[in-house]
């Protein structure tokens, strides 16, 4: 049976096998228990800075941390796009696969290398994977990785742990890889919300990875 405060028991996670445990079995309904109950609105505000900052929506773009393919609905609602969809859990995935807005669905640990190629998406998007109990900002070296030069990066880093988990510490270190980030600092749950969270934030986090030109003698 889904425990009532799965969102706590998510913050307080601690191995991956804990995450793909939750998720598990709270994908069945984690939208109505969740997302819908909540006005969960983390998904629509990546999808809504994606769409300010993206100056190509042919690209090929991967939703890390898909879950349930908010996300995706968020970004197929204005316009067809090629999503690939990750995230640990399968159960998760489909959920999403049921909605048909993805072409492709991987289940992978972000806290381990990927088994992608370099250079192989426009863009990358995530909500409310970089957050408490989650992943860290150590995944934004494959992430980095498998994203094209000048590539997009749009992602939610919860607020609370921005800098507590590394993730400021992160970005300094990476600068010379990325162009200057901007922050939005948004709230997670809208004004249908009961309240039950409190009133979370994310910085919603945009940058593009950096072109370097070789070089000819």
């Amino acid at each position: 049976m889904v425990k009532k405060e799965n969102l706590r028991v998510a913050y307080s996670l601690s191995s991956s096998q804990d995450s793909i445990d939750l998720y598990k079995e709270w994908a069945p309904t984690y939208d109505s228990d969740f997302a819908i109950k909540n006005d969960y609105r983390s998904p629509f505000k990546v999808a809504k800075y994606f769409q300010r900052y993206s100056e190509n929506f042919d690209t090929p773009i991967l939703d890390v941390g898909a879950g349930t393919g908010l996300v995706g609905q968020c970004l197929v609602a204005q316009k067809t796009m090629e999503i690939t969809a990750m995230d640990i859990s399968s159960e998760m995935l489909e959920v999403a696969k049921a909605k048909n807005v993805y072409s492709k669905f991987v289940t992978s640990d972000l806290t381990k290398p990927l088994n992608i190629a370099n250079d192989q998406y426009g863009a990358i998007v995530s909500a409310g994977t970089f957050t408490h109990g989650h992943v860290g900002p150590e995944a934004f070296d494959e992430l980095l990785r498998i994203l094209k030069p000048g590539g997009l990066f749009v992602v939610s880093i919860h607020s609370e742990v921005f800098k507590e988990k590394g993730f400021k510490k992160k970005l300094l270190e990476i600068e010379h890889l990325i162009t200057r980030p901007s922050f939005h600092m948004v709230s997670i749950y809208g004004i249908k919300s009961d309240k039950k969270y409190g009133n979370g934030k994310v910085f919603i986090t945009v940058f593009r990875k950096k072109v370097f030109r070789q070089k000819f003698l």
